[in-house]
């Protein structure tokens, strides 16, 4: 019997009837490495682990965001969520992500003026957006914009130098929010608005995507705070599918810019950064709060997705639903009540009250509610992934410049498990 107590795991391989005795770190973690000791003969490869989608598969030690699923607990550098969505500005948690530390006002300051200062685009990007075809998604331009910007900045590949990779950070925060706006603005077949410096970044923001015809322009402040505190809370996840491709990228010592296309490319995908706009799709299928029993019906029969419920790490309500719900009720205050929000409420109201849903922990999630405010704010559905990218940057940022920091880190290459075919010997095309 193994000896208790020892901050050890004690492996039996039947096979051979060995004992292998495996260091526990961080209280839970093992090095899979230390299964490749475990082997039948000498010349084996060694134990591996088979874990599909990274499930159960530590690759990082990470000091950025902090996510307890089943507490309801999202804390960005040990700052719960709640506190900086209440009292923060963007680019003050966005300093937060990429320093470690809330910034003084002075380092504040400066933040924001350096931020401020790279708004522009070299006009040659502005040509390329404009040889998009009218109707391209705006996720589409956006990842091919941020790739090409790797050509304008070519020191950006000096990934080893800190101060060369604090430049790209700023420049890449300061210009997303241009290259969003332009395809926007491209799409609606409208002419360029260039960034209006003395504005704060999300009213920069509104005023090139929606200013016609005049020189100034102030967005309502409710709503731009309302978007401050959706960038607040898209800021950075942990390791999700845009950060895990955003680190594997960056492992091969890419460029920030190309590295980020990638993430953008992961979050395009509707499983991950289209989620908001599948909701806005079913609550205008469900049509009325008349069809949602029906509608839950089909749920419980699997005929029917219920979009907006449930996470891969939450298992309790996702802190940033309840924010998200308080945002929303203060940006229908200025814009009108959106329709769809009653069918909202009740199916919310469903799911955290009946067994079925509650014993799946299918709580609401960010994605419920962002939607409804990005629509009630005049963004179309194909914007969504695009607002959720402006502030993920600082998320994928902080986690590249943690990856290049990381001594134990090398360039990502997984293992596999072969089930193809054995040797064959080639044979020619006229005798197959």
């Amino acid at each position: 019997m193994a000896e208790q107590g020892r901050n050890t795991l004690t492996v039996v391989d039947n096979r051979t009837g060995r004992e292998y005795e495996v260091d526990i770190h961080d209280g839970n973690v093992i090095n899979a490495m230390d299964l490749r000791q475990i082997r039948v003969k000498d010349d084996d490869f060694g134990m591996m682990s088979y874990d599909p989608a990274f499930k159960n598969t530590a690759s990082t030690r990470s000091r950025v965001t902090f996510i307890d699923g089943g507490e309801g607990i999202l804390r960005y550098r040990g700052y719960p969520i709640e506190q900086l969505a209440e009292n923060a500005s963007f680019l003050e948690t966005a300093y937060l992500i990429l320093k470690g530390e809330l910034p003084t006002q002075s380092q504040l300051d400066q933040f924001v003026h350096d931020v401020t200062f790279h708004t522009y685009i070299h006009e040659n990007i502005r040509e390329l957006l404009h040889s998009f075809r009218y109707d391209a998604h705006a996720m589409g331009m956006m990842v091919s914009a941020v790739a090409s910007l790797s050509t304008f900045y070519p020191e950006s590949k000096e990934i080893l130098d800190a101060d060369t990779r604090w430049i790209q950070m700023i420049r890449i925060i300061a210009k997303m929010p241009t290259l969003a706006a332009f395809t926007y603005r491209h799409h609606r077949g409208l002419p360029h608005v260039y960034p209006e410096n003395e504005l704060s970044y999300t009213a920069n923001f509104l005023n090139m995507l929606f200013r016609i015809g005049v020189k100034q322009y102030h967005p309502n402040p409710v709503l731009e705070r309302a978007l401050d505190i959706l960038f607040i809370l898209h800021a950075d996840h942990e390791q999700n599918c845009s950060a895990t491709t955003m680190r594997v990228i960056g492992s091969a010592e890419a460029d920030p810019y190309v590295s980020m296309s990638g993430a953008m490319a992961a979050l395009y995908g509707p499983l991950h950064g289209g989620a908001n706009e599948a909701v806005l799709r079913m609550l205008k299928r469900i049509g009325s709060i008349d069809n949602i029993p029906s509608f839950i019906e089909g749920v419980k029969n699997r005929e029917e997705r219920l979009m907006g419920f449930g996470h891969r790490v939450y298992k309790a309500y996702d802190p940033r639903a309840s924010i998200i719900k308080r945002t929303a009720d203060e940006v229908f205050e200025v814009t009108g009540r959106n329709d769809l929000l009653d069918i909202a409420l009740e199916l919310e109201k469903i799911a955290l009250n009946e067994e079925f849903f509650v014993s799946r922990n299918l709580y609401p999630n960010v994605d419920f509610y962002s939607g409804l405010i990005y629509q009630a704010l005049g963004f179309p559905v194909e914007m969504f992934p695009v607002l959720f990218a402006i502030p993920r940057c600082v998320g994928w940022l902080a986690q590249w410049e943690e990856l290049l920091r990381d001594d134990e880190q090398r360039i990502a290459r997984p293992r596999q498990v072969y089930h193809g075919s054995g040797e064959r010997a080639f044979v020619a095309v006229d005798e197959r």
